[in-house]
């Protein structure tokens, strides 16, 4: 009898073994471009995997393009210079998960973020908050992100999209960082009323976005709707946090005077559960994502404004995001 018993112990033992290496095996690593749907509607995002990427709990970093913009220019995938594909390695040396998600075409055929802004047309009337807090539930599921690590950055209307993550779901946030984007003067949306570590990241001279405030367009089109002036949105989310009102001021060197442009960073510490807030205000600078490395042609810089060239924008980000935890609330 005991004969006959060792065939089926053998098969367990084998069924078992193959089970536990299928647990065990590394998830591809690199770029991947993908669709999931939400509310009977196909949406496309790219995901980075890092190299060596084991199964203990990952960040994950959500990077919002801005209005008209394309994940295949975000990730590189273009051949056009592309700050944000550095994103890309830090998840490498970090052990981050990254998403690029791509906004759908609103009525004038871009794609373009509903963020908010109620006097703003040309925005699709889709639920992306929806979307994009999809994208971290599904991703969770599959790559065992750390919940209490989730960060959010984008630029422009991919910006005022961040805002609008921090407004409505904050629970599921530990930081954002803006670049090139500030709160809208007419909003549909409540205002942020939970405090959360927030960067904002502008130009003074921006073409497209107002630095003081007003239409958003170069030239200005009241298609695109209004924003509050960038040093307004500073104060709310200071208040919010009820961080510092003294700031704590670093000048960065200036690595290359011919950019037209310098940078200086404002941090308002001490606030509500730990929460900071920090302003990178980069004087003389455009509707660009500052980079030493990813430099704009000068035919994108003409329509743009500047690009600043003193400051890595992922590296600094990054080092904001770093330390920063969702508060359980």
């Amino acid at each position: 009898m005991a004969r006959y018993m060792k065939i089926p112990l053998l098969l367990a033992l084998l069924l078992f073994a193959g089970c536990k290496q299928s647990e065990t095996a590394p998830a591809a690593t690199g770029l991947f471009f993908r669709t999931i749907t939400v509310d009977d509607l196909s949406r496309r995002y790219a995901i980075y995997i890092p190299e060596n990427a084991g199964h203990t709990s990952m960040p994950l970093i959500l990077v919002l393009h801005g209005g008209g913009g394309k994940i295949e220019n975000m990730t590189g995938q273009t051949g056009k210079k592309s700050p944000y594909r550095l994103w890309m390695e830090i998840a490498d040396r970090e052990k981050c998960i990254v998403i690029y998600p791509q906004a759908v075409d609103g009525p004038t055929g871009w794609p373009n973020w509903n963020d908010c802004r109620n006097n703003a047309p040309i925005l699709p009337e889709v639920d992306d908050v929806k979307f994009l807090t999809t994208l971290m539930e599904e991703t969770a599921k599959e790559y065992h992100t750390d919940a209490d690590r989730v960060y959010v950055t984008g630029i422009s209307n991919g910006g005022i999209m961040t805002l609008r993550l921090a407004a409505q779901v904050p629970q599921r946030l530990a930081a954002i960082a803006t670049i090139s984007a500030s709160l809208p003067d007419s909003s549909e949306c409540q205002m942020p009323a939970t405090p959360l570590s927030v960067l904002f990241m502008n130009g003074t001279a921006d073409p497209m976005l107002p630095y003081n405030g007003g239409t958003i367009g170069n030239p200005p089109n009241p298609q695109h709707g209004t924003v509050l002036p960038v040093d307004s949105s500073v104060k709310i989310w200071m208040t919010l946090d009820h961080t510092d009102t003294v700031a704590q001021v670093k000048e960065y060197p200036d690595r290359d005077p011919g950019d037209g442009s310098t940078v200086v960073r404002y941090t308002y510490d001490h606030g509500t559960n730990g929460t900071a807030v920090v302003f990178f205000k980069i004087t003389g600078g455009g509707h660009t994502a500052p980079s030493i490395r990813e430099q704009y042609s000068q035919l994108w810089l003409n329509y743009v404004g500047t690009q600043n060239h003193d400051i890595e924008m992922v590296e600094v980000i990054w080092d904001f995001f770093r330390d920063k935890k969702r508060v359980v609330r």
